[in-house]
């Protein structure tokens, strides 16, 4: 799919012209609304500082978080401006609200490279919404943000990869109004997604985590029918032991599930990897303390919350000779000292497999927080996604929307 990208607008030349970018800025926030993780935000910066140094006139939107009835001060984007303008060297403003009066005045006011961010676009209910007539009409009042004086329209950067794969006014609607490019992130994120999908080099090993069977089973299948080896990990581990009838303890368990991984197990068992032993507590804390005991012999009263190191030998003798490898999910509960081995053990198999010459992405989310928080190097990985969900619908072979439209012209 041919698709323009940022160099095609800056070809084009944009100073003083208005140009509309969609950013990823959904960054976690702790409770003091401190940020924990910005790499949304350092991941946005490229496209930004070209566009600003080249003498556009910026607005950005972005979301954060799931506010549910209109504006919330706890889902506002005032400490993300104030981040992303020390990533950038340069002011940053906040319009007050998405489209009102605030928006529209500051809107008018810049100048050749400033950068307008507004206030979260879901405290705007039609960005979400599923009429297109209502949708359409935002994306039309976000295009009128970067029209010039004279009505000529400005231009659309999509460079939110975390949200491609949702069908929204700011992130597909509006490039049905105006002309529009990929930025340089969603351009890098689809170039690293077409070579694990079409030119992979084998071995190829996948490394799958997280809570539920249920969120990634049709990754499951479509990843097993393709990868050479698919190592299952974190809560969803539970439920695959649990169909081989096995007591899982109080772990994480999808009962409804467990018929479903019996036949996954059945159908490709020789690709599938599963824990051999498991670290135990008896409860859901970071105090708890650690028991290892085999994965077929977890106590009554006890959860697991990590893989132990047993697993994690045989995984990294798994991924030791890989030459492609795709990492989404967290082996146990990271957050957690006592319980974050797996999940650091895993990550450097992957490390040290990427020295060796593998291609490795990690597939965002949980797995690029763990990342930086169990301090390993960025430059570890070939490629640290910033959309979960995104690369995973991507892998499983569906169409992303606001992939799909930056391809028609």
């Amino acid at each position: 799919m041919a698709v323009k990208t940022l160099d095609d607008l800056l070809a084009e030349g944009v100073s003083g012209r208005g140009v509309l970018v969609r950013s990823d800025l959904n960054v976690p926030l702790d409770d003091d609304r401190n940020i924990t993780d910005p790499g949304r935000i350092i991941a946005s910066v490229p496209t930004l500082k070209a566009l600003s140094d080249a003498g556009a006139k910026v607005v950005v939107t972005a979301h954060l978080g799931r506010p549910k009835d209109g504006p919330d001060p706890k889902f506002s984007l005032a400490p993300v401006a104030k981040a992303l303008g020390e990533q950038l060297g340069r002011h940053v403003q906040l319009a007050t609200d998405v489209v009102g009066s605030d928006a529209l005045a500051r809107a008018e006011g810049l100048t050749d490279g400033d950068i307008l961010l507004l206030e979260n676009i879901r405290f705007d209910p039609r960005e979400t919404s599923k009429d297109d007539n209502e949708r359409l009409a935002l994306a039309g009042q976000l295009a009128e943000l970067v029209a010039a004086p004279d009505g000529t329209p400005g231009a659309f950067v999509s460079d939110g990869f975390g949200v491609v794969h949702r069908k929204q006014a700011s992130v597909y609607d509006v490039a049905t109004l105006l002309p529009h490019y990929a930025g340089t992130l969603v351009a890098a994120e689809i170039k690293v997604l077409e070579q694990l999908t079409s030119s992979t080099e084998r071995p190829y090993a996948v490394v799958l985590g997280g809570s539920k069977v249920s969120d990634k089973l049709a990754v499951i299948e479509s990843l097993a029918e393709k990868a050479d080896s698919l190592v299952i990990g974190g809560g969803m581990c539970f439920t695959f032991l649990a169909s081989q009838g096995v007591s899982v303890g109080t772990s994480l368990l999808e009962e409804s599930m467990i018929d479903t991984c019996r036949k996954l197990l059945d159908t490709y068992g020789d690709v599938i990897h599963l824990p051999v032993d498991i670290v135990v507590a008896e409860k859901f804390a970071a105090d708890s303390p650690p028991e290892r005991v085999p994965a077929d012999q977890i106590p009554e009263g006890k959860m697991g919350l990590d893989i132990g190191p047993g697993s994690v030998k045989r995984f990294t003798n798994l991924l030791s000779n890989a030459k492609t490898i795709f990492w989404n999910g967290p082996m146990g509960v990271f957050e957690f000292p006592a319980f974050a081995d797996g999940t650091k053990g895993v990550a450097e198999a992957i490390v040290g497999a990427t020295a060796k010459g593998a291609f490795s992405v990690v597939g965002g989310g949980d797995s690029a927080a763990a990342v930086r928080q169990l301090g390993l190097p960025d430059d570890g990985f070939s490629h640290i996604s910033t959309g979960g969900g995104a690369s995973l619908e991507y892998l499983e072979g569906k169409t992303l929307p606001g992939i799909e439209v930056l391809g028609n012209s």
